[in-house]
């Protein structure tokens, strides 16, 4: 099995740089996610300016997650392995960020 090539690349979220380790295939998809966190916080920001970043990545992050609970409700997602794959790598790849 061929070793896939790796970068370093980094992303700002919220206006802080992450320097991740990624799979070089999957970086225009991590850019894609990356400006979507970014654009569903800064609605979340227009909405209630009176928070703080943390507040609303955490809403963006539940946003998310319930997002990917209906799915599964559905049946929508469990029956898509690709898909859950690319999730559970944005997963992995948010726990990094996290435990910076």
């Amino acid at each position: 099995m061929e070793e896939q090539a790796t970068k370093q690349i980094t992303i700002l979220i919220a206006g802080r740089p992450y320097p991740l380790k990624i799979k070089a295939t999957d970086e225009a998809a991590i850019r894609k996610i990356v400006q979507e966190v970014n654009e569903k916080a800064n609605r979340f920001q227009l909405n209630y300016n009176n928070k703080d970043k943390q507040d609303f990545l955490a809403m963006t992050a539940l946003t998310y997650a319930v997002e990917l609970h209906r799915l599964r409700q559905i049946g929508g997602v469990t029956q898509d392995t690709e898909l859950l794959d690319k999730l559970s790598h944005v997963d992995t790849l948010l726990d990094q960020i996290i435990d910076k």
